[in-house]
């Protein structure tokens, strides 16, 4: 296993998560990694930001309205510079819980690593909660966003995570994670699930940590708050047990 010290980003934009999702993500990749590693923060405001978080500013990137404020966002990474972070990094999303180690997403070999879809099992799509990447090797995904309006890949993709999926896969570029290592709350810790009829059983059975995972994925609706206080907003029949082991993880400590 090396040695060497390795990033872990996040982006934190706009009012939607606080200082104190950034903290907990800190805190729990403390908690699950073995070799040493900086915690990279690219944000507007780094206002309550505990000290142990490099806080840096957002990337360039032109995204046009009203998508500016949207995961398109993430694809500012691939700028060939960002300043005097370089090398490997493996990027998480704020609101996700570590369950699990951590090393292995640095030894698992690829160029582009990346989650397998959950809700789209038979198309060659990540899910960009969990990606690893070597610092300034993908500004062609950049170059390639900013040749056409945003509307433009809105329109033919839908989403950031679709589009560089296709681009990464055309290249032979990208790797899935193995099955298993992130799980998905909404897939895999609701015994349910999140389809209609069998999602009935949420209303009646607890959630539960997914066996074998480091991540847990918190995609679209609940966020983990949600899911601890036992809210799922959306229709009446999406309801859940509070899943309290969450509390287990999500903590600054």
């Amino acid at each position: 296993m090396s040695t060497s010290t390795v990033n872990i980003l996040c982006m934190k934009w706009g009012a939607l998560y606080g200082p104190e999702y950034a903290n907990r993500l800190y805190a729990m990749v403390a908690r699950n990694m073995t070799r040493p590693f900086r915690f990279v923060c690219f944000t507007d405001d780094e206002t309550g930001l505990r000290d142990e978080i490099i806080a840096r500013p957002l990337p360039p990137i032109r995204i046009d309205a009203p998508y500016e404020k949207t995961p398109w966002k993430k694809l500012a990474l691939y700028n060939g510079d960002l300043g005097d972070v370089t090398g490997t990094a493996l990027f998480l999303d704020l609101d996700l819980l570590i369950v699990g180690p951590l090393d292995r997403f640095f030894d698992f070999p690829g160029e582009y690593c990346v989650i397998r879809n959950w809700t789209r099992p038979n198309d060659i799509v990540g899910n960009t909660s969990v990606f690893r990447f070597e610092i300034g090797a993908h500004t062609d995904l950049l170059d390639t966003f900013h040749a056409m309006p945003t509307q433009h890949w809105v329109d033919e993709v839908r989403i950031e995570q679709t589009f560089l999926s296709r681009i990464l896969h055309e290249q032979g570029r990208l790797t899935f994670w193995p099955e298993g290592w992130c799980a998905s709350f909404k897939v895999h810790a609701l015994p349910g699930g999140w389809k209609f009829p069998r999602l009935l059983l949420n209303w009646v059975k607890p959630s539960r940590v997914p066996d074998g995972a480091s991540m847990v994925v918190f995609h679209g609706h609940p966020n983990p708050d949600d899911a601890l206080a036992g809210r799922w907003p959306g229709g009446w029949y999406k309801r859940l047990l509070p899943a309290t082991w969450i509390d287990d993880y999500w903590h600054e400590r």
